[in-house]
Parts: structure tokens; sequence; C-alpha cells
């Protein structure tokens, strides 16, 4: 499917994912009929190669289509994120394996990087147990990853640096538990649940070390991973923002507070609120985009991404959050009173927002080591 069939593919659900958004909040996971129309549009499939039976979507056209469909509804977005992103996977994985895991036109992948499990060291793979916790999406995943530290005969194995050794397992959905814990005031929909794996033995080759590099020679899949990864992540509030300035847009013409006889839309004060949020959401948005090119181009080039590049890519990925979450801000104050209904619009992108910017990926803690990088004071591995 080329990039502006993904795009028209992704606007087409717009009116369906509008219609169905509700569902999410009351129950924390995809509407059944938008899963099924993600599924047949194919947007699961945009990172997985073109070997293993996936679209192999440039990521800029990745990106935008996660962008429109967080623009109709965070959550749905950042689920669609999610599950594309992990198609990455398949790329590190033996082509075998890659086939058996995502080869299925349905088949998603969810779960947590980090080493919150132990994977011990047996003949022909692992036993691993643990509790991972928020894992988007995992209630409609059919195949579920971990981290896990690593474990031989003598306790914790270290790399040659001294550092843990970590690897990444894969299993089925059916050989984990799944721990119903997603109860928060924002992207209820994502249904972000726990998970627990119990001394459940993985092939050797259903794991990845967490560093794991592409087994395959395109540039996507030579881009640093958090870099493809995270820049499909920060489409999302670009979306979240765009749509609670648009929710705005539509109604302050008509919406005239308590107390006033003018419209919210001929108030200077709020016409300067709306002008800055759209002036923040733009700037943002084109130096995320900005950001990814400029990286590829380097790539297809055929010179790695320099240290500073990456630092500058994660820059501009903070930078969307930090920047979308402003203009959310700037709009919820400015809609007033009207914004703090739980049934609005304005109030879903206030909480979607700020609970998505809590995710470690894009949280302003970031700035510090990006800034660190930029002075010389910190290592590539940093990023």
């Amino acid at each position: 499917m080329a990039s502006p069939e993904l795009l028209d593919a992704a606007r087409r659900l717009v009116p369906r994912i509008h219609a169905t958004r509700d569902y999410g909040e009351q129950h924390c996971r995809l509407e059944p009929g938008v899963l099924a129309a993600l599924h047949e549009a194919q947007l699961f499939r945009m990172m997985i190669p073109a070997d293993t039976r996936g679209l192999q979507t440039e990521l800029t056209t990745a990106m935008q289509v996660v962008e429109t469909i967080a623009a109709a509804d965070g959550a749905t977005g950042w689920n669609l994120m999610i599950g594309a992103a992990y198609g990455v996977w398949a790329s590190r994985l033996d082509s075998e394996t890659a086939r058996l895991i995502y080869a299925r036109p349905d088949a998603v992948v969810a779960g947590a990087l980090r080493p919150s499990g132990v994977a011990r060291i047996v003949e022909g793979g692992f036993i691993v147990e643990g509790t991972w916790s928020f894992a988007s999406g995992i209630g409609h995943s059919a195949w579920w990853l971990a981290g896990c530290a690593v474990h031989d005969e003598s306790g914790l194995r270290r790399n040659v640096d001294g550092t843990p050794h970590t690897r990444l397992v894969f299993i089925p959905a059916s050989d984990g538990e799944l721990i119903d814990s997603w109860a928060v005031g924002g992207m209820r929909g994502t249904g972000s649940h726990d998970y627990a794996i119990n001394a459940v033995f993985v092939p050797i080759e259903r794991t990845l070390p967490s560093d794991a590099m592409s087994r395959l020679p395109e540039p996507l899949y030579n881009l640093p991973l958090m870099a493809l990864m995270d820049s499909m992540m920060a489409a999302v509030p670009l979306g979240i923002a765009r749509s609670a300035i648009d929710a705005f847009a539509a109604v302050a013409g008509s919406r005239i507070g308590h107390g006033s006889s003018t419209p919210a839309a001929g108030k200077p004060a709020v016409q300067a609120d709306v002008g800055r949020a759209e002036a923040l959401l733009r700037a943002a948005r084109c130096w995320l985009y900005q950001s990814v090119e400029e990286a590829m181009a380097e790539l297809h080039a055929g010179r790695p991404v320099s240290t500073r590049q990456a630092a500058l890519m994660r820059l501009a990925r903070v930078n969307a959050m930090t920047a979308g979450v402003q203009a959310v801000d700037l709009i919820y104050a400015a809609a007033g009173s009207a914004s703090a209904r739980s049934s609005g619009l304005i109030d879903r992108c206030f909480r979607d927002i700020h609970v998505a910017a809590q995710h470690t990926a894009l949280h302003p803690s970031n700035y510090e080591i990006c800034g660190a990088v930029l002075l010389g004071n910190a290592a590539a591995r940093s990023l």
C-alpha cells in the first residue's frame, strides 16, 4: 500500500473512531469494530518488513498516520502507535521466527521493554518469570514481549562492560496472565494493563538481546531503535493537541461565558491563547518531522546518525510532547468552565495528553541528557 493510500485509509477511519471513542473510556480497550478496521487497513503492519508480509512504510508516513488517528482519539492513536512500532522487532528476529510472530494479518505484539523479569538459561532457551507494567494494547495482542535480566547458574549474567545482560522474550498471549490494573484518568482506551509470565519456557530463537541490530540493510531498520519507535510516539501528542484546538475553534464563536455578552472567539485573551497554541503545535510538528527526514537522509547516503543528530532527534520528540501539553493547557483555559465536563472532547484531550506525557520516552527529564550530549558531557549510549 503506497503512502497516500495509507493516509487516505487513516482518514476514512476518523468518523468511525469519533462515533465509538466513548467505548474506550468505559471498557479500557479498543472498540472491536475500530480494531477490525485498523487491521483491515493494515495500519498495524506499517513497520513490519516486507519480507515478513509487512508494509515497511516510510517513517514520516507512519507518523502522519498515527497523528491522524490520534487526532480522532488519543487512546486509539496510542494503541496504533504501539502496535505498529513493535513491528520493528521483525527486523531483529531471524526471518523464520519473524514470520511465525508477524505473518498473520491480525498479528499485534505488546509488552514492556524494561527488564522487569528474569530469564534463566536452560537447554535450548530460557525459563521466564516476572511481572511487567503499562503494556498498552495488550488485550488485543496475539504475542507479548517482555524485557528480562538473564541469569545462569551463578546468578545475574553481565556484559563485558559490567552492565546486566538483558534480553527481550516473545510469548503467545495464551502463555501469559493479563492483570486488570489500568485505572487512570486519561488514555483509558489504551488498556495499558500489567501482565505476568509464570515459569514459561521460551526457545532461544524467540528471544533477542535488548540491543539487537537489524538483520536487514534498509535504512529504516538501521535508524537508532528508540528514534524510530519514539518518533512515532511523538506524533500522538501532536494529534491530541490538534483535536483540542479544532474542537474549541468549532464552538468558540457561539460560546458565551457567564456574565458576558461576547462570544469566546471575540475575546482578545482567548484569541491570544489560541494563537499561541497553534504556533506551539505547528513549530513542534515541523521540527519533529524535519529531524526524522534529516536522519533518514543521512542513512540513505550511507552515513550513520551521529550522536549529536540523535540528541537533536530526541529533543524534537520531547519538544513535541511539551508543546502539545502546553497547547492543550492553553485551550483548556480558554474554554473556561465548559472544558471541565468529563463528557467533553477538550477535557478528554487534557486528560489524555497529561497521562501520555508521563511516559519516560517523552518526559521532560530527557532535556537534561540531550543538553549533556550537546555540551559534550554524555556518550551516544545515553540516547
